[in-house]
């Protein structure tokens, strides 16, 4: 039990750390990308300066407008919710607490951003057939803070485990770091094996 305690407290200690890192670099990425925007919108023929090769390519991302939710570009969506991460995370550094039905939609907010990430990744590999570095770097940090946050508030008794569902929290929590690097190896080696076609040819050996 003591474990389990020390292990609650040192998560609970870097988690609003954690919150303030995913939104700053997510704010800067979405200015990134927001700037991009706005200057293919006012120059079709503007080129990033992240839009590498064919398929490391911002330009391609953003002309393709598969990112758009409700017509709009989805940076504009990372300038409004990566804030309330930061801010969140300061306030909670600062001191604050927050009520049960805001970690809730904490909760909600993790396994949406999961999903918008996954969806969006998805569609630049099959659709788009290229891949924007700053798109990428955002889908690392929002996978970063949707598995933390679950773990965050299992640890805070958020939802009450039973059973099997129990277990596998408590081999999540004591495997959290192995289970992220294996998914961002998975990520990575997905990554290759599709665009092999083309990395394959330019390796130097």
């Amino acid at each position: 039990m003591a474990k389990s305690k020390t292990t609650e407290s040192k998560l609970a200690r870097w988690f609003p750390y954690l919150l303030l890192i995913v939104g700053v670099v997510g704010i800067i990425c979405s200015l990134i990308l927001t700037y991009d925007q706005i200057q293919v919108w006012k120059d079709p023929n503007y080129t990033p300066s992240c839009s590498l090769n064919p398929i490391i390519s911002c330009g391609s991302v953003i002309d393709s407008g598969q990112g758009d939710i409700f017509g709009i570009p989805a940076p504009f969506f990372g300038l409004l919710m990566f804030p309330v991460l930061a801010t969140v995370g300061v306030a909670m550094l600062a001191g604050a607490k927050f009520k049960k039905w805001f970690w809730w939609l904490v909760q909600l907010g993790a396994i949406g951003g999961f999903a918008w990430a996954l969806g969006l990744f998805l569609l630049s590999v099959f659709k788009i057939h290229a891949l924007c570095p700053f798109c990428l770097t955002v889908d690392v940090f929002v996978y970063l803070f949707a598995w933390y946050a679950t773990l965050y508030n299992i640890e805070q008794k958020l939802f009450v485990l039973h059973g099997v569902w129990d277990r596998i929290a408590v081999f999540s929590r004591k495997h959290h770091l192995d289970i992220l690097v294996f998914w961002y190896v998975l990520i990575a080696a997905f990554i290759l094996q599709h665009f092999w076609y083309y990395f394959g040819k330019h390796l130097p050996f």
